[in-house]
């Protein structure tokens, strides 16, 4: 993994990312001590499990296609709060 001083990730930016995609993590780092590191959003996304889409997920949830589906508001007051 390279390693970065924050100052140099800074100014060469676009160069952190294109290694960060060919490669792998880059290692950022402040008075030499690590701090961050970049990755890809291709690793990222393997790492994280995030293999499918918000609209995915939603549509895997067992309420969906349920017409009928109704959710009850609570009729409560307002709770008073001296200021």
């Amino acid at each position: 993994m390279q390693s970065w001083q924050l100052q140099t990730a800074k100014a060469r930016f676009s160069d952190v990312l294109k290694s960060a995609k060919q490669d792998g993590p880059q290692d950022i780092t402040v008075h030499g001590k690590s701090v961050a590191v970049v990755v890809s959003r291709e690793l990222f996304d393997r790492l994280s499990g995030n293999s499918q889409s918000l609209v995915e997920f939603m549509q895997r949830s067992p309420l969906y296609g349920l017409d009928d589906l109704t959710f009850e508001r609570v009729q409560s007051l307002t709770r008073e709060i001296n200021l």
